[in-house]
């Protein structure tokens, strides 16, 4: 299951049915969970922890140290969660040990070609990187994002779950949960509506959140003004809840 023309460092572990394609390159420090597929001319580098059943693709480039001036050479991390999907020529780069030391990719996530995952970036679950999407150090993605083609998220930037956005967003901001953004520099578009219909949200909950969107983004009010009014609807609403926490949270301000 791996090819002669392979370079499997002695150190590294590799579980059970996995694939390695010829030229790929697999360092000490490696760890590869059982039925991952690793096409050619890929090169993993550790410290790094894949799960299983992952499929990456040629010319990615795994684990490869942080691009950032302050680091040193210490042992830092990429881990990387089950089925996820790795298309052609993408970067994920372990953490710092000023951001955690961790970058860490969760479960089920669709990355396609040319995406950045800069040091320390944490993403979640059944996200979709369109290509060409890049995540500057220490970005937190949320559950069932969809980044648009060439979406640039900037450093220390969070985006809620259920987003998407439009092709060649920039954002330099927080997203809150739920919401259609698009533009350089970003800028809401409503509730993602249609998504949140497919991921079998009730009408009542989908109501609630177009209420508390009107309240953040169509009323005039002040930010501090808005969240007050959520904070009245969020004991009826988990999803309101969520949105208003979000927003409370952020240090960054949010797209508005």
């Amino acid at each position: 299951m791996i090819h002669p023309l392979a370079n499997v460092d002695p150190g590294a572990k590799i579980g059970k049915d996995v694939q390695i394609g010829a030229f790929s390159i697999i360092g000490a420090g490696v760890e590869i969970g059982n039925a991952t597929w690793i096409g050619p001319h890929v090169v993993i580098n550790g410290p790094t922890r894949i799960g299983e059943n992952n499929r990456i693709y040629q010319f990615s480039s795994l684990g490869e140290a942080p691009q950032h001036q302050g680091y040193h050479g210490e042992p830092t991390w990429l881990e990387i969660g089950d089925r996820n999907i790795i298309r052609e020529y993408c970067t994920l780069n372990r953490g710092t040990v000023g951001g955690g030391g961790v970058t860490r990719l969760g479960h089920d996530n669709f990355i396609m070609a040319y995406c950045h995952v800069a040091h320390d970036c944490q993403v979640g679950n059944l996200t979709i990187f369109a290509n060409g999407t890049s995540l500057a150090g220490h970005v937190r993605v949320e559950d069932q994002v969809i980044f648009g083609g060439f979406t640039m998220v900037h450093q220390f930037c969070r985006v809620g779950a259920h987003v998407m956005t439009g092709i060649s967003t920039v954002t330099f901001k927080d997203i809150p949960p739920y919401l259609l953004v698009a533009g350089n520099t970003a800028v809401p578009h409503g509730l993602n509506v249609r998504g949140l219909k497919r991921r079998n949200f009730s009408e009542q909950s989908i109501e609630s959140l177009r209420q508390a969107y009107k309240l953040v983004y169509k009323t005039g009010l002040r930010l501090n003004e808005a969240t007050e009014k959520l904070a009245q609807m969020a004991g009826m609403s988990a999803e309101v809840r969520y949105f208003l926490d979000f927003i409370k949270k952020s240090e960054r301000g949010i797209v508005r």
